[in-house]
């Protein structure tokens, strides 16, 4: 097959990456993950997350390793105006700008949009922050926590519990917003090779995640006037929970009608739904959906873990295991399509390292490069915007670019 057919999806594409902390990191690895070819810049002091433990060394630490692959490191100091100067003869020859500090920020570095497309037309000038630029929030700070608070999380999750509200137990708006933002930007590379122009592209977490919620839990509040206070039932049960057997736990759903009846007959209680009407059909069972999940409940305590597994794959009803950190490790579909492997990192030896999920027939990217140390490649990439060697290591010395030690 010809090699260049064979090239990564994003082969050939550049981006600036000027993210830190973890939404636009996570969004910019995937980006990588698909070919891009990432440049992190971080400030003399490194993004903040290189300092979230565990690590085997300063500034190498497990959340870092894990957002950022597949990205090349550059130190430029931008408080200092030669760095702004360094970072806009990148821009040049770039595809995509990402930040996620807020615009004014952007602004008062002589980075904001007008400037920027000046230099590079081409540019798409993708911007992931906290709100919406035409609200009264728009110069806030956000941070994930912040942000499931203000998108209903914690209350739903109070709601269903009966307990205090608390915080998802994963940055799930930074990853959401990521996942959010990758989409945005591939379309607006698309829509550049289709008229010639870059574009900015704001991707607001909190309406992202409002979006991403209220789908599901905006319910009869979608009517006007509301048919409901909001929420889905079936989501908000108490007893939407892992179900507990003899010897654990696993997770299950029996959910439309013929899982019912397979799952019934594998139990024996093929009656069910002449002896209690709630029980029915999927609409009605919906309405009943907390009785249903109690029911369900006491029929799991019966049988082991293991006898659960063979009855339900039997009948053709979902179910999978509940997975604990270790367990999910050693998970046999994960092992047999590789999702783990064992790598030798240059700096941090030995660590798991997992696979970017997507897969191509054609198209699929190259090996990843693992997560890089702080400064790794200022002087390659600096070279290949056309720096020579003299500059460069005046720009060390003056510390306005900084080289892994």
């Amino acid at each position: 097959m010809n090699s260049a057919i064979r090239m990564a999806p994003l082969h050939g594409i550049r981006i600036i990456d000027m993210t830190s902390v973890l939404m636009g990191p996570f969004a910019s690895q995937a980006l990588g993950d698909m070919g891009a070819d990432v440049i992190k810049i971080e400030a003399p002091s490194g993004d903040l997350v290189r300092q979230i433990g565990p690590a085997r060394h300063e500034g190498m630490g497990a959340i870092f390793l894990n957002a950022n692959r597949n990205k090349r490191s550059v130190v430029l100091d931008l408080k200092q105006p030669e760095g702004v100067a360094v970072l806009k003869r990148l821009l040049v020859g770039a595809d995509v700008l990402m930040y996620n500090v807020r615009p004014q920020a952007m602004g008062r570095l002589g980075l904001d949009y007008e400037v920027v497309s000046a230099i590079n037309p081409r540019l798409v000038y993708a911007g992931l922050f906290g709100f919406g630029q035409d609200g009264p929030y728009a110069a806030r700070p956000a941070y994930d926590d912040l942000i499931q608070g203000a998108a209903t999380l914690s209350h739903l999750i109070a709601r269903a519990s009966g307990g205090p509200p608390r915080y998802v137990p994963t940055a799930v708006a930074d990853r959401i917003v990521g996942q959010t933002a990758v989409g945005a930007i591939l379309a607006s590379l698309l829509a550049r090779e289709r008229s010639g122009r870059g574009d900015r592209v704001d991707i607001p977490m909190f309406e992202t995640m409002v979006a991403f919620v209220l789908g599901d839990h905006l319910a009869g509040l979608t009517f006007e006037p509301p048919l409901d206070d909001g929420g889905y039932p079936r989501q908000l049960s108490p007893e939407r929970r892992p179900y507990r057997t003899k010897d654990g736990y696993i997770c299950a759903l029996v959910y439309n009608d013929k899982q019912w009846e397979g799952f019934l007959k594998g139990i024996g209680r093929e009656s069910l739904a002449q002896e209690d009407p709630r029980f029915a059909s999927f609409s009605v069972r919906s309405r009943h959906i907390d009785h249903v999940y109690g029911w369900l409940s006491g029929v799991f305590e019966q049988r082991t873990t293991a006898e659960w597994m063979r009855l339900l794959e039997a009948a053709d009803v979902p179910f999978m295991p509940m997975h604990d950190l270790r367990s999910i490790l050693s998970d046999p579909h994960l092992l047999a399509t590789g999702f783990f492997q064992s790598v030798q990192h240059p700096t941090e030896g030995a660590i798991h390292s997992m696979r970017p999920a997507p897969r191509w027939q054609v198209h699929q990217p190259e090996e990843a490069r693992l997560a890089p140390t702080l400064g790794e490649h200022t002087v390659d990439v600096l070279r290949e915007a056309g720096l020579a060697d003299a500059e460069i290591e005046r720009l060390v010395e003056a510390g306005v670019a900084r080289e892994a030690a």
